[in-house]
Parts: structure tokens; sequence; C-alpha cells
């Protein structure tokens, strides 16, 4: 499922276009956002991962790492089944120093404000010494411009392009996060070496945090 030279110059140019019809699935020879993302932070993992809000059919764990890891959720998406639904993300299910990547997919944000610290400790405690975690994250208009968008799409054309639709938008949780409260709260978890990189093909609008458990 990794993207080729060839996709990955035929998604930078067609942006615009997919950012506005925001299409859910591949289609046309390009590549989804949702794809986009996934791939981006697919090269980053380093072995066995833990996707916490892996969403419809854990699609990350299995299309883009062979199966290799395991996905939570909190939300009963068609595709999963009772182990990968947790009740509470302020405590995951799995031993200390289990996983060698922790993966947050546009994710962090629907985790209400006063229990980020504590999921992120969560994190920083299953995964192994060495192991990472990995956060995706868009520039912040472009994430309300992007989700007033897909809430018009949804709800005046029917078509369903995003997970927020189906659960809604809980007490505390927020369309974005900012870069510093990213980098605070991957600090005060104890991850150490935080980086940012920019997702090329969308223009550098969307970009994913890796830091690591030294």
């Amino acid at each position: 499922m990794r993207r080729s030279k060839a996709q990955k110059f035929a998604d930078f140019v067609t942006f615009p276009l997919r950012a506005f019809t925001l299409f859910h699935k591949d289609r046309c020879g390009l590549s989804s956002l949702a794809s986009e993302r996934f791939d981006y932070a697919a090269a980053e993992v380093t072995g066995f991962c833990l996707d916490v809000g892996c969403g419809f059919g854990k699609r990350f764990i299995d299309e883009f790492l062979g199966g290799n890891g395991r996905g939570i959720d909190v939300f009963p998406y068609a595709g999963l089944n009772d182990e990968h639904i947790v009740s509470n993300l302020s405590c995951f299910p799995f031993a200390d120093e289990t996983f060698d990547s922790v993966t947050f997919i546009a994710s962090i944000n629907h985790a209400p404000e006063s229990q980020r610290d504590t999921e992120l400790s969560e994190a920083w405690r299953v995964l192994k010494r060495g192991g990472n975690i990995i956060i995706t994250m868009g520039v912040p208009v472009v994430e309300v411009i992007v989700h007033r968008l897909v809430w018009f799409y949804d709800r005046f054309l029917g078509f369903h392009v995003d997970m927020d639709t189906e659960r809604g938008m809980a007490e505390e949780e927020t369309y974005f996060l900012r870069d510093s409260e990213i980098r605070e709260r991957l600090e005060r978890a104890g991850f150490q070496r935080v980086i940012r990189k920019p997702f090329r093909t969308q223009w550098g609008l969307n970009r994913l945090y890796v830091a690591w458990k030294d």
C-alpha cells in the first residue's frame, strides 16, 4: 500500500482537488487524504504497532502494516470487534513495553482535553525502550475549514466522508491541537527528541510528529 514516487507526484499536483472533494477512498489513480496520512505514518513505524483511535476496520494496521499491530478505539465502528473496543483510553489493556510504535493518526484531538496527558502517558508505558510515538495533525486553520466542509457535505449532500459525522464530537474534543500543545504534552509524558515532518504531497498543510522513548 506504500505510494510510489509517481503516485506522490500525482498526489502533490492534485492536492487542491483532493482536498476539496474529500473522497474517502482512493480513486481515479489518486490517493485519498486518509490513505496519504496512513502512508506517511507507516514510514515512521518501527515494528509491532498500537494504533489508538483506529477507526473503520482498523485500516492502518491491516492495509499499511500488514496486520503487524493492534488497533483500539472507543467507538464501535464497522469492522471492529470486542478486542478492539476500549471503554476508557486512560488505561490501555496492554502490558508495559509491548509495542515498538504507537500511532495517533488524526485522533489525539478526539481525546478529551483533560485526558490527553493520561493517554500519552499510557502510550509511553506500553512502548518499548527505543520505541516511538507518531501523531498526525493538520494546520489549525485547515482543520477548521476541512471539518466545516465535511459537515456541509455530510449534512446536505449525504456523502458521509468523515467518521465525526457518525460518532459526533464529545465534550472536550477539539478539531485540532496546536504545535506547542503537542510538543508540551509529549514532553510531559516522557518522550524525547520531538520532531515535526510536513506532508509534502499536502503542501505542508498536514504534518506528523515523531518522538522517542529513550
